[in-house]
């Protein structure tokens, strides 16, 4: 057996995975509710296996997508996934619901991998959606997969043509993903007159995200992979075969896969290329009548394009869930206790429901919570070789689509570990983008500018009023928006505006 490596490949710090006292998002409460055992599952006193042919870290979107891919390619496999906390208590059981395509960001997609594999791998994002609907369907995962498409829209006239930088970008393939709608149609489906234009994209999909993740953890269960609940991993070693240090002993495998979201910033290698921030969210109660009178259709998801965007959907029991990005920046890419439990941002986010829904204005918000979002500079996922080797992979940056593109995603990390070829995932997007953010302190001074500049120029927005020159300077530099800018959007320079700010 080879020595241990005295430096490891990565190393994560201690301490509580979920603080105590704080509550859960509504969708893990709802699922845990409805599931057969209590948290915590009874599998954290499973025994640790010293060894497996693969061993995943993480147990959301990804991580289970991957080990689930694994054993479909090759049922022998022995899969061990490794979560922390619970399957889905990261981004996985607590973001919108929304399973999208890659459509939005073709722009970027073929400036950095060129058109063909920016073609293939929307396509494939697009694909992805009908066949996470098909999974859960044959499985029998109750997770309230409707496809009633998504609605790109504009709540204030600046936001008006935000689409138009992807529509163009994709017309020469000859795809036509998105349909345009005027102001009447988009307030018809929306039922809101705030929403002034937009285009639909019809493949889109809405579903309750931890009882997916809750599902996909059971039924890899079912098919002999080992997930353990309750186990964080201290630190990755790249041996000849690899180690995995977790607080409940060691594990040697193959091939290690590391699928960790916004904690992938802890991996000096991709720290630069992320950042994370927190994405907020509220919920009423079930008020299906209302929304019935208002003519929003069930199931249909809906985004309005300001950098720190809103999105939101009519959940299956009735309620309001209404999300809004761009909230509390980590120092550092490290995701400290005010990620999680309640949102210090509640009455921002519901402001926001209130201002893209007026005839709502009397509906209060009974929930809140919110959850780490893991933005790459260049909006797009991208996996990568840790330290440079071959057997210790991972994948990140989905930049706040993660519910479908982690299909796609995952597919590729479960082939690259057997050797098989995927061609879905464009080699470009195999590897660390490169980033020309500033290292801490600057970076995270620098992002609290301008993400109060961005704040600044979108209430002016809203107001119908002009936003001031500098304000609108700062707020341009930020690589996090949702809208996608194409063969502009490259990464900013921090730096000055940090130091003359």
């Amino acid at each position: 057996m080879p020595r241990p490596s005295r430096t490891a490949l990565a190393t994560f710090p201690p301490g509580p995975v979920w603080p105590p006292g704080r509550r859960r998002s509504l969708w893990l409460e709802q699922a845990l509710a409805a599931e057969h055992y209590p948290e915590p599952h009874p599998d954290r006193d499973s025994r640790l296996p010293p060894t497996a042919d693969v061993c995943v870290v993480g147990g959301g979107f990804t991580g289970l997508w991957t080990a689930l891919a694994l054993n479909r390619r090759d049922p022998s496999l022995n899969v061990v996934v490794l979560e922390a906390d619970i399957c889905g208590g990261g981004a996985s059981g607590r973001n919108g619901g929304f399973v999208m395509s890659a459509w939005s960001k073709f722009a970027s997609l073929r400036k950095i991998c060129g058109e063909a594999d920016a073609l293939r791998y929307a396509m494939a994002s697009e694909s992805a959606i009908a066949s996470i609907g098909g999974f859960l369907h044959e499985t029998g995962i109750d997770g309230e997969f409707r496809r009633a498409g998504w609605l790109w829209a504009a709540t204030n006239p600046a936001q008006l043509g935000a689409w138009e930088t992807a529509v163009e970008a994709i017309a020469p393939t000859g795809a036509a993903p998105y349909e345009l709608l005027s102001r009447q149609e988009v307030k018809k489906r929306s039922g809101s007159e705030q929403h002034l234009g937009g285009v639909f994209e019809r493949t889109g999909a809405t579903f309750h995200p931890a009882k997916v993740a809750r599902g996909l953890a059971a039924v890899a269960r079912r098919r002999g992979i080992t997930v353990l609940e309750g186990t964080p991993v201290r630190a990755v070693h790249g041996d000849t075969r690899p180690r995995v240090d977790t607080e409940r002993g060691q594990i040697r495998a193959d091939t290690v896969l590391l699928a960790l979201n916004a904690w992938t910033a802890a991996l000096p290698q991709a720290r630069r290329s992320l950042v994370v921030t927190s994405s907020d969210m509220v919920a009423t109660d079930p008020i299906s009548e209302r929304l019935d009178e208002l003519g929003w259709e069930p199931g249909l998801s809906i985004s309005d394009s300001r950098r720190l965007v809103n999105y939101y959907q009519r959940a299956s029991d009735g309620r309001l869930v209404f999300g809004k990005g761009g909230g509390t920046l980590a120092f550092n890419g490290r995701v400290g206790n005010g990620f999680h439990g309640d949102s210090s941002r509640a009455a921002e986010v519901r402001a926001q429901f209130h201002y893209t829904f007026p005839q709502l204005s009397d509906v209060p918000v009974t929930r809140s919570w919110r959850g780490p979002i893991d933005y790459s500079v260049s909006g797009l996922p991208f996996m990568f070789k840790v330290g440079g080797h071959p057997a210790v992979l991972a994948a990140a940056g989905f930049s706040g689509n993660g519910c479908g593109p982690s299909y796609v995603v995952a597919d590729a990390l479960a082939a690259m570990a057997l050797g098989q070829l995927s061609e879905d995932l464009p080699e470009a997007l195999r590897s660390v983008p490169p980033s020309r953010l500033p290292p801490e302190p600057v970076r995270y001074l620098g992002g609290k500018l301008v993400r109060a500049a961005i704040a600044r120029k979108e209430q002016a927005e809203d107001a119908a009023r002009r936003p001031g020159r500098l304000t609108a300077a700062l707020a341009g530099l930020d690589p996090t928006g949702f809208v996608d800018r194409g063969p502009e959007g490259a990464a900013p320079e921090l730096t000055e505006v940090a130091r003359n700010g």
